[in-house]
């Protein structure tokens, strides 16, 4: 299936006459919502619904999860990155979501609308005025503000139907064992507990969460003795249906107090977390780091945390739950710094890995916690700009390769403006906003931040920093076809910081800068054996993203000296590499010398389709086929030759077949022949 629907993670049970009725209206309204209270199970059904739908949709179903935003400022962005655009070119966000649904024919999964209702409505009008063929399906607690939506109000489970019944079962015989189930008055219990919760299917499984250290007949009678005292509570939380306030408290007063502790602090998450992270945050007082993964097990036993693998995450209801008693506990602004600081020096572990083999673990570790790291740094631009612009800088590598590209300069820009004074912070985010400027094309504002950078990095008297700054000039006089200029702005920072290539992610920069302008201006016997000496370190420390663009010269290389073979398996090691580390703009770029490699090894239908393949990456990075201006020759080369082989018409054919099937697999697939 195209697109992407999170997994199940557990058994689903019942809803089949609302998934039909669901069915229904998403095959005839092209924007439906799904509302109800917290905990009735929205996500879920829009999980299975959207599932089943897919077979209208040929362009695929695609989720995106709203609950990590708290504001409006990502929206577009998150929901661009569920669709898997991946834009590098400096136009509006919203013009490029516009544009790319325009022809398309999918399904877009907006959950978690309700804190960002209108704004969901105001870019669900702009979608689908702009896509024809395009429907939303949408989950919130109240519905969007946007006329021609179908609605459907989900309700809980009936409270004394099978359904809910089957759901208790499941999560208790799940947790505890059927003998559980089997217990003399387990029977009447379970009917009881699914009555006083009203069918609740997250207040159900709160409540089987809690059977085991007691009894199911032992859970009824609890509840019942604390449901009034519950709801007569004072304690503040958002307007919710009782009976899932009730569960909710209730499992909260059933939690140890390092439990409630614990709880309390990781609300201060916005996406999923590892017990690592979590202790590193919560821990303090009465609470100890080695207690925290025994206790993040408790939690989810009683179905409070979520686990996927090695990672947690919080329902939304949970979490806000969790939020307000942080607040009586007086604690969110420490939270809240330390969750920054955390993040801070996941980034700072990160870039401190990049030249060697902890570089993939680093770009992956970057992906997994975005939301949080957009948290910290949101946290960051209020209380310490400095530290929120240093941060950043470290992160460009990362967010660039990863698509992030309009989001690194939009954050760059927020900590330069709040930033204003000299620092090396204040450098570091210089040089990394000209570095993403580039990779846009807006070459002419490159130039001056270069310009900015390099007066910076002198005026610090930081070597690693003139590199840096000598690394963005050098890159964009490559992009602007002056080598022989990059070449020697880099040569210049080298002398005045002499050392090994590997010293830092800096030096080893340059030395690439230096590799490329060699190869641009036709020294390739001095480009070769640089990039072979290179190659050969970053094989030995298993280093990734200087490795693959080596293999990318490498293969120019062999192409100018007609060594086809050589250059197909340059070609296919950069494209394997670039597929590690996630980088759409060096897979389409790896595409490009992968087709020109094949039709000189005599395979021009294989390259017909890498072409087609590649076009399409290119149009989803938002641009023209780019990279250094070497490269136009030999792709024009490329084409006159596919065309030679194949005729006008076969050439066509395979490339429109490249183009259509370009997906992860396709993409595997011409790396690995």
């Amino acid at each position: 299936m195209k697109g992407h629907i999170p997994p199940e993670t557990t058994s689903f049970v019942g809803r089949e006459r609302e998934l039909a009725w669901l069915a229904a209206m998403i095959a005839t309204s092209r924007l439906v919502t799904v509302t109800g209270v917290g905990g009735v199970g929205k996500t879920r059904v829009a999980m299975r619904a959207a599932a089943r739908a897919a077979p209208l949709f040929p362009d695929g179903v695609w989720w995106a999860d709203l609950s990590t935003l708290s504001g409006p400022d990502l929206l577009v962005a998150t929901v661009s990155d569920a669709v898997d655009i991946v834009d590098h070119s400096p136009r509006m966000p919203l013009q490029v979501l516009r544009e790319y649904v325009a022809d398309k024919r999918l399904l877009l999964v907006l959950d978690s609308c309700e804190h960002l209702a209108d704004e969901c409505a105001g870019l669900v009008r702009e979608l689908l005025a702009a896509g024809p063929g395009i429907g939303v399906l949408a989950t919130s607690r109240r519905p969007l503000s946007s006329h021609g939506q179908d609605l459907l109000v989900l309700d809980p489970l009936p409270a004394e139907g099978p359904d809910a019944l089957a759901l208790l079962t499941e999560r208790v015989a799940e947790r505890a064992g059927r003998r559980a189930l089997e217990e003399p008055g387990a029977a009447e219990a379970a009917s009881a507990v699914c009555r006083r919760l009203e069918g609740i299917p997250l207040a159900i499984e709160l409540a089987a969460g809690q059977v085991g250290p007691a009894s199911m007949a032992e859970i009824a009678s609890l509840l019942g003795s604390r449901f009034d005292a519950l709801t007569r509570s004072d304690f503040v939380w958002p307007h919710r249906h009782r009976a899932m306030r009730t569960a909710v408290g209730w499992s909260h007063e059933l939690c140890a107090p390092l439990e409630r502790l614990l709880w309390a602090r990781l609300s201060v998450f916005r996406g999923a977390f590892c017990a690592e992270s979590a202790a590193d945050v919560t821990a303090g007082g009465p609470l100890h780091p080695e207690d925290v993964p025994r206790l993040l097990d408790n939690l989810v036993a009683q179905s409070v945390l979520r686990r996927d693998g090695e990672r947690y995450r919080m329902l939304d209801t949970i979490r806000e739950y969790g939020d307000a008693w942080l607040d009586e506990l007086g604690e969110r602004d420490d939270l809240a710094e330390r969750h920054a600081a955390h993040f801070v020096r996941l980034a700072r572990r990160a870039e401190a890995g990049w030249t060697g083999n902890g570089q993939i673990t680093g770009y992956r570790t970057v992906e997994q916690v975005h939301a949080d790291l957009r948290a910290a740094l949101d946290r960051l631009l209020a209380t310490d700009p400095a530290r929120a612009a240093d941060t950043t800088g470290r992160l460009v590598f990362f967010w660039t390769c990863s698509g992030h590209v309009k989001e690194a300069r939009s954050y760059l820009e927020r900590a330069l403006t709040a930033c204003p004074e000299p620092s090396p912070a204040r450098t570091r985010a210089l040089t990394a906003l000209g570095v993403a400027v580039s990779l846009q094309g807006d070459y002419a504002l490159a130039a001056r931040l270069g310009a900015e950078a390099a007066a910076a990095a002198r005026a610090d008297g930081d070597k690693d920093a003139q590199l840096g700054a000598a690394y963005m000039v050098g890159l964009l006089d490559l992009l602007a076809g002056r080598p022989d200029r990059a070449i020697a702005t880099v040569d210049e920072a080298l002398a005045g910081a002499p050392g090994f290539a590997f010293d830092s992610g800096a030096h080893l920069r340059c030395h690439l800068v230096r590799v490329f302008g060699l190869t641009a201006r036709g020294d390739l016997e001095r480009a070769d054996r640089m990039a072979h000496e290179l190659r050969e370190h970053c094989v030995l420390i298993d280093e990734v993203w200087t490795r693959s663009y080596l293999d990318y010269q490498l293969a120019l290389i062999a192409l100018s000296r007609s060594a086809a073979r050589d250059a197909v398996r340059h070609a296919r090691m950069m494209l394997n590499a670039k597929r590690a580390l996630g980088d759409a703009f060096g897979l389409a770029l790896g595409l490009d010398v992968l087709a020109a490699a094949l039709v000189a090894d005599g395979q021009a239908q294989a390259a017909a389709v890498a072409y087609g393949t590649s076009d399409t990456l290119w149009r989803g990075l938002g641009h023209p086929q780019r990279g250094t201006p070497e490269l136009k020759p030999v792709r024009d080369r490329c084409e006159a030759a596919m065309r030679s082989a194949l005729g006008d018409d076969g050439y066509d054919r395979a490339f429109r077949r490249g183009a259509a099937t370009a997906s992860a697999g396709a993409i595997a697939a011409l790396a690995s022949d």
